[in-house]
């Protein structure tokens, strides 16, 4: 996406024509990545190691994580060759996340096993067009949105439908994985949910083949936004409104610090919001369904409807931002009008008449 975004923008300045630019785009296309594939999936385990930090966990939750995510990454790569849908590759995901954690459970040790199936449902949130598909709803284009939110929809389902698999084979052998109840307000806890979110979001950004100049930019503006989503939630806001704050941070901070690394923002954008994906809202959720006892139901949906406001809340608060902070001169603006939504891909400013002139001389 970065090549191409460059490409546009050379076409855009007249630098290239365009058969030459048809010529670059299946060039672009058809070429494999620079970064070796284990590489990736050591980033996917990195990832979900930097969740389980974030949400408390200690050394063995963080190298269970790991490993678990290095397999599920393995596995769904396995199935992806075979052509095997989205769905049934995140209900193989959820479920495999879930039997680690059983396994886990039945061993001597005292581990947290709910933190690495948490932390594993975030990796597999993080592929899901979410973002995509609530900025296509909310900047006009509704049968896009639609479109790409049924795609999400169909995939979280594949995800509830592994675990909750997951956590019937749990029932079935007497194997009790208990609800994730994490604390949180000291200053060392605090120290340790920024130091995850900025692991999670660079892990997910090098694991989604970002360009290395823009990993530790994405790592800091993870850690501020999920500082700033605490901070907020402390005197007793709610979760939503405190995401939505953190995401509007993103939104402003974005299209500044990709213009200065020279990638898209949705880069930056994306990969700074994964931290804050409503992955422990949806372990809730599913383990009080899974239970089916007086009032588990109730509060299992509440808990999904949390997480989907939640997901509601980070878009919403992207969009807003990149709306304030979009930079768009005089020229440029004719051509950003004719669009519905803020550019996270493609150029913002074409050349003025001034500039022309000193190009030339």
């Amino acid at each position: 996406m970065t090549r191409v975004d460059h490409l546009v923008r050379a076409v855009v300045l007249d630098e290239v024509d365009l058969k030459e630019a048809r010529t670059e785009l299946a060039r672009i296309t058809s070429s494999g990545h620079i970064r070796p594939r284990w590489a990736v999936t050591l980033g996917w385990g990195a990832m979900c190691a930097g969740v389980a930090l974030q949400l408390g966990g200690d050394l063995l939750v963080v190298g269970l994580a790991f490993v678990a995510a290095v397999l599920i990454d393995r596995l769904q790569q396995r199935l992806s060759r075979q052509r095997l849908p989205v769905f049934y590759q995140q209900v193989a995901g959820g479920g495999l996340a879930t039997l680690i954690a059983l396994l886990a459970a039945l061993t001597p040790l005292d581990v947290n096993v709910s933190l690495v199936v948490t932390a594993n449902i975030v990796m597999l949130l993080a592929g899901i067009g979410f973002m995509g598909a609530l900025q296509d709803a909310l900047s006009g284009f509704y049968i896009t949105g639609t479109a790409r939110l049924t795609e999400a929809i169909l995939a979280t389902a594949g995800i509830i439908g592994g675990v909750s698999g997951g956590l019937a084979v749990a029932d079935v052998l007497s194997v009790r994985i208990p609800p994730l109840d994490p604390g949180r307000g000291d200053l060392q806890s605090f120290g340790m949910l920024m130091v995850g979110a900025a692991v999670c979001a660079a892990a997910f950004a090098y694991s989604s083949y970002a360009p290395g100049r823009i990993i530790a930019p994405v790592a800091v503006v993870a850690a501020a936004a999920i500082a700033i989503s605490q901070s907020i939630a402390l005197p007793g806001i709610g979760r939503t409104w405190s995401v939505a704050m953190a995401a509007l941070f993103v939104g402003l901070v974005a299209f500044s610090v990709a213009g200065r690394m020279r990638v898209p923002p949705l880069i930056v954008v994306v990969s700074a919001v994964v931290p804050m994906l409503p992955g422990l809202s949806i372990y809730r959720g599913l383990t009080l369904l899974a239970e089916g006892g007086p009032g588990d139901t109730s509060a299992g949906l509440l808990a999904m409807v949390t997480a989907a406001s939640v997901a509601i809340a980070l878009a919403a608060g992207v969009i807003l931002g990149e709306y304030v902070a979009q930079p768009l001169k005089r020229e440029a603006r004719r051509v950003e009008s004719r669009l519905a939504g803020p550019r996270l891909v493609g150029p913002l400013r074409t050349r003025t008449r001034s500039r022309r002139r000193r190009e030339r001389h």
